[in-house]
């Protein structure tokens, strides 16, 4: 938080090895529970795992241990699909990743989204299956 005394120093470090952009996001305690990937094909949500981090850690990505774990998608994760799935379609971003702490969107995975065998796995979504559908759909 800006009242935490490190907060310089930390920044001093980061800034000191580069001088890309520092984004920084505000700690969301819910993301002890894990964070929710969904994933977006052609602008809709076609399923979400949820992330949870491995003891001591915060960030749940799978690649630092993170365990996927079967979830359905809320009413909040609806309407933020909603919101930006369009703008998604539009832009020509036919598979995304979005990720969720509790009822904020925090990321949107346009290069990488992972989670796509875990959820073929838990609920049996052929997500690849549905990207080429929706790709063979623009080219027709």
């Amino acid at each position: 938080t800006q009242d935490d005394r490190n907060l310089s120093s930390l920044f001093e470090l980061f800034t000191g090895f580069s001088r890309e952009p520092l984004i920084m996001q505000k700690y969301l305690p819910a993301v002890t529970k894990g964070d929710k990937r969904v994933i977006l094909v052609d602008g809709e949500p076609v399923g979400a795992i949820n992330r949870v981090p491995a003891a001591g850690e915060t960030r749940s990505n799978m690649h630092v241990g993170g365990r996927p774990e079967k979830v359905e998608l809320t009413a909040r994760d609806l309407e933020i699909c909603a919101a930006i799935g369009p703008t998604l379609r539009d832009h020509g971003q036919v598979f995304v990743g979005i990720d969720v702490i509790g009822d904020y969107l925090t990321e949107i995975n346009v290069t990488s989204p992972t989670g796509i065998q875990e959820l073929e796995r838990f609920n049996g979504i052929n997500v690849a299956e549905k990207i080429w559908q929706a790709i063979e759909a623009k080219r027709a």
